[in-house]
């Protein structure tokens, strides 16, 4: 298959945008990428949002030469066809690669938002994406597609804004986070929070700007180990040792000592926490951990039924029987609720063995392809 090559993130400025808390943020930046070309009707737009970590990134190589998060479904003959399909993915509100969050400057002050960036939702993200699609004269998008925090991008845009789309397709994803999930999200940041380099309260001295410490590292970690199974950690780690001496003991070395790292698994997280650091902001993590917390379509409707009753786009749920960060039986809450408000629905669950992050890895690709160009073919 032809490789989309290297492409451009993209800026556009928009006035502002009255979030859910009353609060209007304003001015306000969106970072997005396209790939392909829009048709002369206007009707082949398909938007791709993104989970917790990614960005606006999502296919081909960046100017530093990183590959997108989604590289392997969105390109010339993959299952996002670019020859066909007009595909937009932008940065959500609250993060930190390009679109306004807490690394982005506050105007009343001239120094970055800090931890006193005003509380987003998930709804509030989705109303900023569909201001991006007003200004790129969208009128009705051919599909929404997104897994884990993205797909409850994409049941939102299913249940607000139904007149602007054709299609859904949720991944992974949730109508409401379990209390487990939400424990997870309030342990990762409380990594932060404890953080000794990581003041909670900005002060006169550092005015909301935060310097990290290992504390999202960790963060990192604790999120990263509900990715995956432990049918994965097994085959790929095991119990094996990192490091061995002449006589068969292990240590460890340098950064490590005294941190673990003597098992595969700890040196693993340990490179996962590190990398996390360099590309992410503590304060994005915090902010967006939240909103997912917050998501709860049946305490806003009442229930599931309810919330799905103005829905008419098309409707696919895909859930991993591997996943046990958002099992298949939340998947399966969201098909019954479609199906008894009698909305168009089908629903795949695929027996995968790569944990909550099937549809993101290279051996979990071709199944994925499979579904999402048989999906968007018959929309």
């Amino acid at each position: 298959m032809d490789q989309m090559g290297t492409v451009s993130t993209q800026s556009i400025q928009l006035e502002g945008v009255r979030l859910q808390s009353g609060i209007y943020l304003s001015p306000l930046t969106v970072a997005y990428e396209t790939y392909g070309e829009l048709n002369e009707q206007r009707d082949n737009a398909v938007l791709v949002l993104h989970a917790l970590s990614g960005d606006a990134h999502s296919s081909g190589l960046d100017a530093d030469g990183r590959v997108g998060w989604w590289d392997g479904m969105i390109g010339p003959g993959k299952g996002i066809d670019t020859r066909k399909y007009f595909v937009i993915c932008s940065n959500c509100l609250g993060g930190c690669k390009g679109t306004t969050g807490p690394t982005s400057v506050n105007p009343a002050t001239g120094k970055p938002y800090g931890r006193s960036f005003p509380q987003i939702t998930i709804r509030d993200m989705v109303n900023v994406q569909v201001m991006l699609i007003d200004k790129l004269a969208i009128t009705k998008l051919h599909a929404v597609i997104g897994g884990s925090m993205g797909g409850m991008q994409a049941l939102e845009w299913a249940c607000g804004h139904g007149d602007r789309l054709k299609s859904a397709l949720v991944i992974a994803a949730t109508a409401r986070l379990s209390p487990q999930g939400i424990a997870f999200n309030w342990v990762s940041r409380n990594a932060i929070y404890c953080d000794p380099a990581t003041p909670v309260k900005p002060d006169e001295s550092n005015s909301g700007f935060y310097k990290p410490g290992r504390g999202l590292a960790v963060a990192r970690m604790i999120g990263h180990i509900t990715y995956l199974s432990e049918e994965t950690m097994q085959a790929k780690f095991g119990r094996k040792r990192k490091l061995r001496d002449m006589d068969g003991t292990t240590y460890s070395l340098g950064e490590n000592q005294g941190l673990g790292g003597e098992f595969e698994i700890e040196s693993y997280l340990q490179h996962k926490g590190s990398s996390f650091m360099a590309r992410f902001d503590e304060d994005s993590y915090i902010i967006i951990t939240k909103a997912i917390d917050y998501f709860d379509l049946v305490r806003e409707y009442g229930d599931l039924a309810t919330a799905f009753k103005d829905i008419t786009a098309k409707m696919l749920i895909v859930s991993f029987t591997s996943d046990w960060l958002y099992p298949t039986s939340m998947s399966l809450d969201i098909v019954r609720a479609l199906q008894a408000s009698k909305k168009h629905v089908s629903f795949v669950e695929m027996d995968l063995p790569y944990g909550h992050d099937s549809f993101l890895v290279p051996q979990g690709m071709p199944n994925m392809t499979r579904i999402v160009r048989g999906f968007l073919k018959g929309v």
